[in-house]
């Protein structure tokens, strides 16, 4: 006689025959991806499906890591191909890889990709009806995928666990793994599910982990929250060498950013901004002055916010204006600029959000434009912040607690006369010579000049003043002005009322943050930030030289328009005419198969076909990122074009 669990699993097994039509994999010949019989090497699967000679920094050893068994941790940063680091070894493992991943949109870019290139791949979330849901499951059980994206929400529920169990899973791997991390900046509860899913599989899986911004804090989070056994950890470097990085403090940010678009016509850019009036702002001005733009925030209806990042992703419009709820895992690898309208509100947030740009590897620009008002905004949004799903009130106020000092280092980004590359990468832990030449910092002439008279006037007038006030008030006290809040709690009887005033405000608040940054005075985490006296202010009171790099005036210079006749590529230019003849033939076979155009090709294929010419297949397989199943669908199409411009 059958026990009884032994009958609730012949009973689940037929349930499950009969909804899905399908026989479990379990009872089914496994299947191996080969190539004539032979299983390919991870070198071959490079060229023949991504169309790369060679690996890029950290792959390979990534990669290998996999591939012995072990379990992975990769913190690379955006565009330095981590999803290369699963998908191959996926391609080479007997069974099936699930990806976890956190947005849909994420799932749709990589799976339209991955089948693009030839591999067959699907998703599995909310986006499907059940019909559509149901086919996946069954051509999950019956092999006909290799690689799997699901949503974290999905793992533990009933239909999904009974296929896992019927299939065999050899790999599985978490994408943005900060996500697990409530100490990182896109804690998602959901992402808890996954140790539990992992446990209940039969046979545990290699797992592996992989995000571009992590503190060594949330490193140490994600590996202890999955649990991971003596995995192998590679940090290859949070550099992005190809982005220019720059900090601007306007008078007017809307003229500013129309400045800047209108110098870099035809290319695509992305303008985050901190709230969804600012972003409708900032789209009417572009649309209304005839710019390619759209628009994305959680205001929208989800239809809209779908057409309007499909256009942009599409190439339909060439600026997105967004808040942060815009980017996760858009792969868009044509991005030559982002501009951040508002500061963000820590560093990794604005890490992640400008490293969307430039993702081939091309010359981008991530602009900052920085006011006050960013400082107290961002304040706002953290007082107002709610516990997640599951967190106590003393872990939620801790969070806060951090958030405000993440804050603090984020405007000292703003303020700081240092590298602004060394900044960054100093924040994760990375350290380096402190000039990059690319940034806006290390590209403008700096003269030092000695400030401590202004820094002593400043100090001294937070020690004498009867309690602790904000910046802006000790620095209206020393300018001397004469506005109702100043009078009203006495500080035009300070010392020191009135002993800058022939200091520009915007240079007093330049000291002050010097002041701030180089540890003279301190910054509270309250709810309303007051400034206090620390160990080093009375050496700045007693005497002691203080020098702050500032920027040289320069002559303002007129600038000649000239037609834009060069693209510049990773080594020398390129012909921008025939650039522009490639992107034309690109968009029309995006058109054509309906996917977005970089995954045709990237501009840096397109770019490299410029400078390489080739004139057959075997030339043009030498070309980055053209495979075999990318040539077979657009190669000849490509090759017709420059044969045509040859003869001309």
């Amino acid at each position: 006689m059958k026990t009884a669990s032994a009958r609730i699993a012949a009973n689940k097994r037929q349930d499950f025959i009969k909804e899905y039509g399908v026989v479990p994999i379990s009872e089914l010949h496994r299947f191996f991806i080969k190539k004539k019989g032979v299983l390919m090497t991870k070198e071959e699967v490079l060229k023949k499906y991504f169309g790369y000679d060679s690996f890029r920094a950290g792959q390979e050893t990534l990669v290998n890591s996999i591939l012995s068994g072990r379990d992975t941790l990769g913190i690379m940063p955006t565009g330095a191909g981590k999803s290369l680091c699963y998908q191959i070894p996926a391609l080479l493992m007997p069974g099936i890889t699930l990806v976890i991943s956190p947005l849909i949109s994420l799932m749709k870019d990589q799976v339209t990709a991955l089948n693009q290139a030839g591999i067959h791949a699907a998703y599995l979330n909310s986006s499907l009806t059940q019909g559509q849901y149901q086919t996946a499951l069954r051509n999950l059980i019956q092999g006909r995928y290799k690689i799997v994206y699901v949503a974290p929400e999905r793992l533990l529920t009933e239909s999904f666990l009974w296929a896992a169990s019927q299939i065999e899973i050899s790999m599985v791997s978490v994408d943005e793994a900060h996500c697990i991390s409530q100490w990182g900046q896109d804690f998602r509860p959901s992402y808890l599910k996954i140790p539990d899913f992992v446990e209940q599989l039969q046979v545990r899986p290699v797992v592996s982990a992989f995000t571009a911004t992590a503190t060594a804090e949330v490193r140490e989070d994600i590996a202890a929250i999955l649990g991971l056994q003596d995995p192998v950890t590679l940090v290859t470097g949070f550099d992005r060498k190809n982005l220019r990085f720059s900090v601007k403090q306007p008078a007017d940010k809307m003229a500013a950013t129309l400045a800047y678009i209108m110098e870099h016509p035809d290319e695509c850019g992305i303008i985050y901004c901190l709230t969804r009036k600012t972003v409708e702002e900032v789209h009417n001005a572009l649309v209304g002055r005839g710019f390619s733009a759209t628009r994305y925030h959680a205001g929208l209806s989800d239809e809209e916010r779908r057409e309007n990042q499909e256009d942009f992703i599409f190439d339909r419009k060439e600026i997105m204006v967004a808040t942060n709820a815009f980017g996760m895992g858009i792969d868009k690898s044509n991005v030559r600029y982002v501009i951040h309208y508002n500061m963000p509100k820590n560093m990794e947030s604005y890490y992640q959000e400008a490293g969307r740009a430039g993702r081939d590897g091309l010359p981008s620009e991530c602009v900052l434009f920085y006011s006050g008002q960013d400082v107290v905004t961002n304040q706002f949004f953290i007082d107002r912040m709610e516990a997640a799903e599951g967190m106590d009130e003393e872990t939620a106020a801790l969070v806060q607690e951090r958030e405000r000092e993440r804050l603090k280092k984020m405007t000292f980004y703003c303020f700081t006369n240092e590298c602004l590359r060394a900044y960054i990468l100093r924040y994760f832990g990375e350290y380096g010579d402190n000039y990059c030449g690319n940034c806006s910092n290390c590209l403008t002439q700096f003269e030092e000049k000695d400030v401590s008279e202004t820094a002593r006037n400043l100090i001294g007038c937070v020690k004498t003043a009867r309690r602790s006030y904000g910046m802006t008030l000790i620095v209206d006290t020393v300018h001397g002005s004469k506005n109702s809040r100043l009078l009203q709690v006495g500080m035009d009887q300070n010392p020191y009322y009135g002993t800058c005033e022939e200091e520009p405000i915007y240079r007093l608040r330049q000291i002050l943050n010097h002041l701030l940054v180089e540890g003279y005075l301190f910054l509270t985490d309250d709810k309303y930030p007051v400034l206090e006296l620390t160990e080093k202010s009375e050496e700045i009171l007693n005497g002691s030289t203080l020098l702050m790099k500032t920027a040289k005036e320069q002559p303002k210079k007129i600038k000649e328009k000239k037609p834009k006749k060069r693209l510049l590529a990773e080594e020398g230019e390129v012909d921008y005419d025939l650039f522009e003849k490639l992107r034309g033939l690109r968009m029309e076979l995006a058109k054509k198969d309906r996917v977005p155009p970089y995954l045709v090709f990237t501009d840096k294929t397109l770019t490299q076909m410029c400078q390489l010419r080739p004139k057959s297949k075997e030339e043009m397989l030498m070309v980055s990122g053209v495979g075999e199943n990318k040539f077979r669908k657009y190669g000849e199409a490509f090759l017709a074009l420059l044969n045509e411009e040859r003869q001309d």
